[in-house]
C-alpha cells in the first residue's frame, strides 16, 4: 500500500482482515493515520523496497509535482514479474505508456483503475472501471461533516487542518482558561518568532505552548498565553513588518475538542 492516509490506512487494514501480508509506505503519514493503522502492518523502508515485495499494489496518494508519473518505467522494471496494480487515487500518478508496455511485456499481470482512457480501454491486461470519486452519497456526506469540523475547529481553536493554501498547524490541547490563544499568519521570513515572543515577554505574558509551521511564502503559529491579551500588545504585533494578521480567542470553562485530517 503506498500512501496511508484516511483511504490507505483503511484498505491496509481491510488487507490484513483477508489474511494479507501487507507492506506499506508512507513518509508523511500523520498520527491520526498512524494510530488507525493495525499494527501488523509491516513498515517499508523506502518506495523501491515496497516495489520489490508487491503482489499486489494499490495506490492511495495526491497527485503533485513529486508524484505525478511516478508508477513510470523505471519503477515498473523493479517490481515482481506478475504484480498486479490498483490505482484509483489520480489518473496522472500512472504513466499509462510504461504500464501498457509492461503490460504486454508480461511484467505487470493485471492493470486496475478507474481512469480510463482510449489506450488503456484497447489493452488486454486492464481492467477500466467507473470514475466515482468523492460522488457516492456517504463521501458526500462524510466531505460535508468534515468541512463542517474542520471550520469549527479554525473558528474555535485556530488550528488549521486541510488547508489548500496555509500549513497544517494546531495544538491538541485546550486554551488556558484564564488565558488566551494568538493566532498569527505572517510571511515566511526570518526572526518572525522572535519578534513575536519578545513583544509577549514585554509584556510578561508566559507562553503555555506554541507551535509554528509554513508552507511556501506564508507561516502560522499558535501560541497559547497564561493570561489576557491586551489591545496594546495587538497592536504592538500587528506592526511587526510581516505580519498578516492577528487573532485572540480567549480561553473559558469550556474547551472544544481539536479535530484531525479524517474526523
Amino acid at each position: 500500500v503506498i500512501g496511508l492516509g484516511a483511504i490507505g490506512a483503511m484498505v491496509a487494514n481491510d488487507a490484513i482482515g483477508l489474511g494479507m501480508n501487507v507492506v506499506g509506505y508512507d513518509p508523511f503519514i500523520s498520527v491520526d493515520s498512524a494510530w488507525s493503522l493495525s499494527r501488523a502492518v509491516h513498515k517499508a523502508e523506502s518506495l523501491d523496497a515496497l516495489l520489490a515485495k508487491a503482489d499486489y499494489l494499490t495506490i492511495h496518494v495526491p497527485q503533485t509535482n513529486d508524484t505525478k508519473g511516478f508508477i513510470n518505467a523505471d519503477k515498473l522494471r523493479i517490481m515482481k514479474k506478475g504484480v498486479r496494480i490498483l490505482n484509483f487515487a489520480r489518473g496522472g500518478l500512472v504513466n499509462n505508456a510504461d504500464m501498457i508496455a509492461a503490460i504486454k511485456e508480461g511484467k505487470v499481470a493485471c492493470h486496475v483503475t478507474d481512469f480510463a482512457d482510449e489506450a488503456l480501454l484497447a489493452c488486454e491486461g486492464v481492467i477500466c472501471l467507473p470514475h466515482l470519486g468523492a460522488s457516492t452519497p456517504e463521501a458526500e456526506e462524510n466531505c460535508a461533516h468534515m468541512a463542517v469540523n474542520q471550520i469549527m475547529d479554525f473558528l474555535e481553536n485556530g488550528n488549521i487542518v486541510n488547508s489548500v493554501n496555509f500549513p497544517k498547524c494546531k495544538i491538541d490541547g485546550c486554551i488556558p482558561a484564564q488565558g488566551s490563544r494568538l493566532c498569527i499568519a505572517n510571511r515566511n521570513v526570518p526572526n518572525m518568532i522572535g519578534q513575536i515572543t519578545s513583544i509577549l515577554a514585554g509584556a510578561k505574558l508566559n507562553i503555555a505552548s506554541m507551535t509554528n509551521q509554513n508552507r511556501s511564502e506564508v507561516a502560522y503559529n499558535l501560541i497559547d498565553v497564561e493570561d489576557r491579551v491586551n489591545a496594546n500588545v495587538l497592536a504592538n504585533l500587528k506592526d511587526i513588518d510581516g505580519v498578516i494578521s492577528v487573532r485572540v480567542i480567549e480561553g473559558g470553562a469550556s474547551c472544544s475538542t481539536p479535530v484531525g485530517e479524517e474526523d
